[in-house]
């Protein structure tokens, strides 16, 4: 079986993320492709786009917030992701499960005794008025049971697991501060979420596996379960081994793949890119060493927001506020050569004149780093 290094893998997922070359493609069709993108910091998801995208507008993704084609939601690891309209309504049943099951186990103690599928039932009842409501707003509108439930507890319960949810705009827009008012997903997009089968069957767990590898891939049955948090994956990934090809990595585990998805030579170059907190290109994987080394692999769940030299982490970055608003400021966490060094600066030139609207395109390379 043919074994995969890591800077193989790392070109694989850079080819597969549109981090080795932007795509032309609609701005649509590329978070359908990324399996949706981590949003719950609501601006990062565009500057995840813009280094993906050719020509990337800010209004582009406004434009499918607001106009429903894409939508943000609790979904994968329970976390908020921007994904298609399509998507959310396809898998949202296959997460529900997952859902439940982690609020209630972080809040155990405080929902001990709650019967989940009244408090649900009580919600959507309120919810019916298709009237979008804070968090706060839902839970004074519920009386469940007296005493009631810490609200935090109750609120988290109905919003990130019981009742799908879409979190309204102007929250996500392009520089806007806005709050997080919910509606139900079914709703918000005017379709009823696809139901589970009643055969017990599993086409949406088959298709993650597939939309999965198209994006992430090769990767092992580990890195498909620490990107989704799903249970009984294993079934899904048997139903589809026939379409698939295997391989090994250094360490003898078995990677799996879609047979004709790129997987790059190791030696293509790697441009310099910029990555916003929480992208899943590094945390779609349990085992993130293709493309962060272990000592650096806290910087991306903290929502630092990452530099790729050479296809690795390299720098983190941030935006400047203040004094010097529009500057890009790079703090190296190993020695850059020139060339690195330049092309640092150049990427992030770029990135500083797409965050302010084209009136900086200021870098700062903090001297005292690395």
């Amino acid at each position: 079986m043919t074994v995969l290094d890591n800077r193989a893998l790392n070109r694989a997922t850079l080819a597969r993320q549109f981090l080795l070359d932007r795509t032309g493609a609609p701005a649509l069709d590329v978070v359908a492709h990324l399996c949706g993108m981590q949003a719950q910091e609501p601006q990062e998801p565009f500057a995840g786009l813009w280094s993906r995208v050719r020509d990337f507008r800010p209004a582009t993704l406004d434009g499918l917030l607001t106009g429903r084609h894409v939508v943000r939601t609790h979904l994968m690891r329970r976390t908020v992701h921007l994904v298609t309209a399509a998507d959310a309504l396809a898998w949202r049943s296959r997460h529900d499960t997952m859902l439940r099951r982690r609020v209630l186990t972080t809040y155990r103690r405080e929902l001990a005794g709650l019967d989940p599928d009244e408090v649900a039932a009580a919600g959507r009842e309120v919810m019916a008025d298709g009237r979008p409501r804070t968090m706060a707003e839902l839970v004074d509108a519920l009386a469940v049971r007296r005493p009631a439930p810490p609200r935090r507890a109750l609120g988290e319960l109905l919003v990130a697991a019981l009742i799908p949810m879409a979190q309204l705009p102007p929250r996500g827009l392009w520089r806007t501060k806005a709050g997080v008012r919910n509606l139900p997903l079914a709703t918000w997009l005017g379709r009823d979420i696809a139901p589970l089968p009643a055969d017990g069957s599993d086409p949406a767990g088959q298709a993650l596996v597939r939309r999965y590898l198209a994006a992430f891939g090769p990767a092992t049955s580990a890195d498909l379960r620490a990107w989704c948090g799903l249970a009984g994956l294993p079934a899904a990934v048997d139903a589809v081994r026939g379409e698939l090809v295997a391989f090994r990595d250094e360490r003898g585990r078995q990677l799996l793949d879609l047979p004709d998805a790129p997987r790059p030579d190791p030696g293509t170059p790697a441009p310099v890119r910029f990555l916003p907190a929480f992208d899943n290109a590094i945390l779609g994987y349990h085992d993130r060493s293709r493309i962060v080394d272990d000592a650096h692999r806290g910087l991306s769940v903290a929502g630092a927001r990452v530099v790729l030299v050479d296809g690795r982490v390299s720098a983190t970055w941030d935006a400047t506020a203040g004094a010097t608003a529009g500057t890009v400021t790079v703090t190296p966490l190993r020695r850059l050569s020139r060339s690195e060094h330049a092309a640092v600066i150049e990427e992030g030139r770029s990135l500083a004149a797409f965050l302010s609207d084209g009136d900086s395109d200021r870098v700062r390379i903090d001297p005292s780093a690395a």
